[in-house]
C-alpha cells in the first residue's frame, strides 16, 4: 500500500532578494531538506526551535506567536513577511452579501499583534513565509 505524502505548500524558491517557505513544513523538516539555505536553516535550529516544538509547523509557530516574544524581533530583523488568506465579505448589488478568500502579504509583527480570537474570526491562514537574503547574510 503506497503512503500518500501531504506536500502542498512544503517548498522553497528564492528569487534575487527573497527566500519564500512554504508554511506546511514541520521545523525538523526544515532542518533536513536540502532545498532550504543554509543560512535559514541555521536560523530556525538557533532561534526558533528551542522555542517551539520540533513537530510543529511553521504555520502553526507563526500562528501562535505572541507580541512581546522574542522570535517578533528574530523575524524582524530577517524583514520578514507572510502570506495570509483570511475570509472577506463581499457586498453585491442587490444587497446580496458573500463570503470569500482573499490574500494579502503582512509583516510578521503585524500577525503577532492580531490575537488569537480575531485571527479566528477573520479565518485566518498562514501560507507562506518570506524572508530577505540581505537579512539572512547578517546572521
Amino acid at each position: 500500500m503506497n503512503k500518500t505524502v501531504y506536500e502542498d505548500y512544503k517548498y522553497c524558491m528564492q528569487d534575487v532578494s527573497t527566500v519564500y517557505v512554504g508554511c506546511k513544513y514541520t521545523m525538523d523538516e526544515i532542518l533536513a531538506d536540502e532545498s532550504i539555505p543554509f543560512k535559514f536553516q541555521l536560523v530556525v535550529e538557533r532561534y526558533i526551535l528551542p522555542k517551539s516544538d520540533p513537530e510543529d509547523t511553521l504555520e502553526t509557530h507563526l500562528y501562535y506567536l505572541e507580541e512581546k516574544s522574542f522570535l517578533v524581533k528574530i523575524y524582524r530583523q530577517l524583514k520578514a513577511k507572510v502570506k495570509v488568506n483570511y475570509i472577506q465579505e463581499k457586498k453585491h448589488m442587490g444587497g446580496r452579501v458573500t463570503k470569500e478568500y482573499a490574500t494579502k502579504t503582512m509583516s510578521v509583527e503585524q500577525l503577532a499583534h492580531l490575537s488569537v480570537a480575531q485571527k479566528e474570526q477573520m479565518g485566518l491562514m498562514v501560507k507562506e513565509l518570506a524572508v530577505s537574503k540581505l537579512s539572512l547574510m547578517g546572521f
